[in-house]
């Protein structure tokens, strides 16, 4: 959206039955007219004519900036590479568990004959 910005004014109020304290987030889009917020920035901003639909704000000033690092793209080979070598590590450590700890047949014939002797 350009020249717009969304603004998140979070605050605290107390439920009226239960008397918890309950956290309630509203959206405002506000207008920005020279692009010059960031995400993590304090902003001062007021109520002005309908600019659009939903758009009735208009940011008035940047009060604090706050530095986000930005994440860089990963490019969509590089992901599966990634989740390819994930699987088969996980199927051949699985497997190697398998045959480390093989149980027999008839052990597990004993258990559950055992199981059924019992009576509840």
């Amino acid at each position: 959206m350009d020249k717009t910005v969304v603004v998140v004014v979070t605050s605290a109020r107390r439920h009226p039955l239960y008397k918890k304290v309950v956290r309630h987030t509203s959206r405002f889009k506000a207008h920005d007219e020279a692009n010059a917020c960031k995400v993590g920035d304090t902003v001062k901003f007021v109520e002005t004519r309908p600019l659009s639909k939903e758009k009735r704000w208009r940011v008035v000033e940047i009060l604090s900036r706050k530095e986000v690092a930005e994440v860089a793209p990963v490019e969509a080979a590089e992901v599966q590479s990634r989740v390819e070598d994930s699987d088969s590590v996980e199927y051949q450590s699985r497997k190697e568990v398998a045959e480390l700890a093989p149980v027999e047949a008839a052990e597990v014939q004993s258990r559950v004959e055992d199981s059924d002797s019992v009576e509840y």
